[in-house]
């Protein structure tokens, strides 16, 4: 076999179209857009090359035919958070050979390891973590937009790798056409309406000014939290330019507390319903089949991606109090009947609370999987974060 660095043309397009014949057969994958993949790995686009650094890899065998791929990785703000320097691996795709398996990773370990790390996570992405994150290991089912998918046994080609289980992610999954529980809305109305609340959607008009309000609700959600780095603006002015097309200002809400912003809510329509249909291609008629797929309703799913309240207010209840509003603008829209509440870690037991107060029912299981290099350590759970 032979391990071969994608840095031209033609290792490029092999590094696309090896998926390709993983999932020739599984009508559950969504090709994604390869030019969204590769502005993952381009310093002009990426902005996690600021304080990082990234490398990718295709593997042939012997007749010359590619058999898999990875990519590795380093955040350097985040890799100092962790008890030991921590990189990443992620993009692989691998037939089900377990010497083809060895030969990526260890070849992402060697290069982790050059660059001073003493661990490496994955399948991670390299910038945010709401895609391409999580090795899929339950609840094979039509991949949702930015939702990893693989194949079952790439478990067994980690595991038998070495790695293990870092956390787990939970998605739950909602029947839009069911009422919610009469308790949550009895709860959600009464929020709802308190006078000092104020609910807001999005509106591109005021993007500034929801920019500043959600690096603020960011903040006081998360800062306390293990891992934490703060957003820059100018990334989530760029995520929202990139993503007009497919971003609905009536699925982003934020809550205030009088004119203080306490809490925000990002839903995104399940664009992978369509993007099934363009086999990972946006050329001119891609973008002409797009709009008129999206024009006739063609996704009736969502993905909720993102939920945040600020530490001060999240015994208050006003996640409810969101959804409340939410509720109210999705009765305009009846081709969405199914909701995806994803990226409930197990080590966040109030997003899972919240998430089954709603009636939304445990769909799917990814894993966040680390391996140590030095091979007597092992590998210590993320810590649950406190229901107080």
């Amino acid at each position: 076999m032979q391990l071969i660095e994608v840095n031209d043309k033609s290792t490029r397009k092999q590094f696309h179209t090896f998926p390709y014949s993983i999932y020739k057969n599984d009508k559950n994958w969504a090709a994604p857009l390869q030019g969204m993949v590769e502005a993952i790995f381009d310093p002009e686009k990426n902005k996690t090359f600021r304080n990082g650094k990234a490398i990718r890899w295709i593997l042939q065998d012997d007749n010359r035919q590619t058999v898999g791929r990875i990519a590795a990785f380093i955040n350097f703000n985040l890799a100092k958070t962790y008890n030991q320097p921590t990189g990443c691996c992620g993009f692989f795709e691998c037939i089900d050979n377990q010497e083809a398996a060895n030969t990526l990773f260890e070849a992402a370990v060697k290069w982790n390891k050059e660059n001073g790390m003493e661990a490496m996570d994955g399948p991670m992405n390299f910038g945010e973590n709401f895609v391409n994150h999580g090795l899929l290991v339950d609840g094979f089912m039509p991949q949702g937009y930015g939702m990893p998918y693989n194949p079952k046994y790439y478990e067994k080609l980690y595991r038998n790798f070495g790695f293990e289980v870092y956390f787990e992610q939970y998605c739950f999954h909602l029947d839009y056409t069911v009422p919610f529980p009469e308790r949550f809305w009895k709860i959600a109305g009464w929020i709802a309406k308190k006078p000092q609340f104020k609910f807001k959607h999005f509106d591109f008009n005021e993007t500034d000014k929801f920019v500043k309000d959600f690096c603020e609700v960011y903040d006081g959600a998360w800062s306390s939290h293990e891992h934490y780095k703060p957003l820059d603006p100018e990334d989530l002015l760029d995520f929202i330019t990139e993503s007009k097309a497919i971003l609905d200002p009536e699925m982003i809400w934020f809550a205030y507390d009088n004119e203080k912003p306490i809490a925000m809510f990002v839903m995104l329509p399940d664009i992978n319903q369509i993007l099934r249909k363009l086999n990972g291609k946006l050329n001119f008629w891609g973008i002409l089949k797009f709009l008129y797929y999206k024009k006739t309703k063609t996704m009736t799913r969502t993905r909720i991606i993102l939920m945040g309240v600020d530490a001060k207010y999240q015994r208050s209840g006003i996640e409810s109090g969101i959804f409340w509003h939410q509720n109210k603008l999705m009765q305009k829209k009846p081709q969405y009947t199914e909701v995806e509440l994803s990226w409930a870690g197990d080590f966040n037991p109030k997003v899972i609370a919240l998430y089954e107060a709603t009636g939304a029912k445990k769909a799917k299981t990814h894993y966040t999987m680390r391996f140590m290099f030095d091979r007597t350590k092992k590998v210590t759970k993320a810590p649950i974060i406190g229901m107080d």
